[in-house]
């Protein structure tokens, strides 16, 4: 999110005005390699396309969504052609995007967005002191303390254990979890294990992602490369058995809680991470903001925390972009009415977002008889109605404000489709 945030940044100050950005890393090493699966809505697609970030030969279209409930009746299709009759879904497909949305390994998505910051970034040592060029990447260092003052902050550095300063007109909070004291955190006590698996050698998945919903939570399969990326949530007391088990018990345990639709034949090793909502109460102080993982972490049912952390840099970049004094001259980023507009604009995304997947939770989670009824029910009615599959559609592909938020043009975030 850091990276996607820089050349956000980076574009709206080539088009408005010279600033300088600096990105800080605690980390040394690229995440290039890192095989963890991301599933990007069409909006975000769309943003990073215009951008020059989009790595295409790396993902895999989400065509359709079939979402079901384990020993219980309902089910609902979610299509990409749920959304065709939408000014911005036609123009969507003009630039090539026909899907709902696309999944490939995050160490793809981090490499586009370092080789388009490139050519006008420059990195530094771990060992050496900022400068002041236009776009600057410092990592293995540790940001201390930021004090915020008039019109700027200064930020104390951890560079190779010696302090360094430097004062920054707006600082942007992007990767890491808040403070608990700042933020409302709901812990679920599932975690989710994270693997690939595959196919026999024939069957393809068609583009389609499967999610299943259980008593201790949501399955998903999502189609990445020849075969699916795993996320299978389980209560956390579960977690040691399930890690434990050898391949093939997986697999056939698997097998079974897709209702035998599959015949899943490999898998790679699995990791698991433990789940929770963390939803920052504020996410601007004077002289800072928080966006993306900073400002809020959702459960993976549905996938969309990236997709809005995403939706938050553009629409900052965008009001920072905007930052002009009435003669025309480069304005204050830091303007704290401006930075309130931006995020009054963001509340109804960030919370209906986070409602949302939480909202899923909470009502599949629910083991009564009753419910479970009213949840097929409700499953039933999103299949048999298109109004409402077509809405829900649009959301999970654009967010709340789909018009506003689907750029063309890499120096104009703004423009809407």
């Amino acid at each position: 999110m850091a990276l996607a945030s820089a050349l956000l940044a980076q574009g709206r100050a080539d088009d408005a005005m010279p600033r300088s950005i600096l990105l800080i890393d605690r980390r040394t090493q690229s995440s290039d390699d890192d095989p963890r699966a991301l599933a990007l809505a069409e909006g975000s697609r769309r943003l990073l396309r215009a951008l020059g970030a989009w790595p295409a030969d790396a993902a895999t279209p989400i065509r359709r969504i079939h979402v079901s409930q384990r020993g219980a009746f309902g089910r609902a299709i979610l299509d990409a052609a749920d959304g065709a009759d939408a000014p911005f879904a036609r123009s969507s497909r003009q630039h090539g995007g026909d899907a709902l949305g696309h999944v490939l390994r995050y160490g793809a998505l981090h490499a586009a967005l370092a080789k388009t910051l490139a050519p006008s970034a420059t990195t530094r040592a771990p060992s050496s002191p900022p400068s002041a060029t236009h776009l600057q990447q410092l990592g293995g260092c540790q940001v201390r303390t930021i004090r915020a003052g008039g019109d700027s902050a200064v930020v104390t550095l951890d560079i190779a254990g010696r302090p360094h300063t430097l004062t920054a007109r707006l600082v942007v909070h992007a990767e890491g979890e808040s403070d608990a004291a700042a933020t409302r955190i709901r812990d679920y006590g599932q975690c989710a294990i994270v693997a690939e698996v595959g196919l026999p050698r024939g069957q393809t998945h068609g583009g389609v992602a499967w999610e299943r919903f259980t008593r201790d939570g949501p399955l998903a399969l999502l189609p990445m490369g020849e075969g699916f990326s795993l996320v299978y949530t389980v209560r956390a007391e579960r977690l040691a058995d399930l890690l434990a088990e050898d391949d093939s018990r997986f697999l056939a345990r698997l097998n079974r809680d897709f209702g035998g639709r599959f015949a899943l034949s490999t898998i790679s090793p699995r990791h698991a991470f433990p789940l929770a909502l963390r939803l920052r109460r504020a996410v601007l102080a004077p002289r800072e903001v928080w966006i993306g993982a900073a400002a809020q972490t959702l459960h993976p049912v549905a996938g969309q925390g990236f997709n809005l952390g995403l939706r938050d840099a553009w629409t900052l970049a965008h009001a920072i972009g905007a930052s002009r004094d009435d003669d025309g001259t480069t304005g204050d980023p830091g303007d704290a009415r401006r930075l309130a507009r931006w995020a009054q604009q963001r509340r109804q995304d960030r919370l209906g977002t986070a409602a949302i997947t939480d909202g899923l939770i909470r009502v599949f989670g629910s083991a009564l008889p009753p419910v479970a009824l009213l949840r097929g029910a409700g499953l039933a009615t999103l299949d048999l109605c298109p109004p409402l599959r077509r809405a829900l559609t649009r959301r999970m592909m654009f967010g709340a404000d789909p018009v506003a938020a689907t750029p063309t043009s890499p120096t104009d975030p703004a423009t809407p489709a």
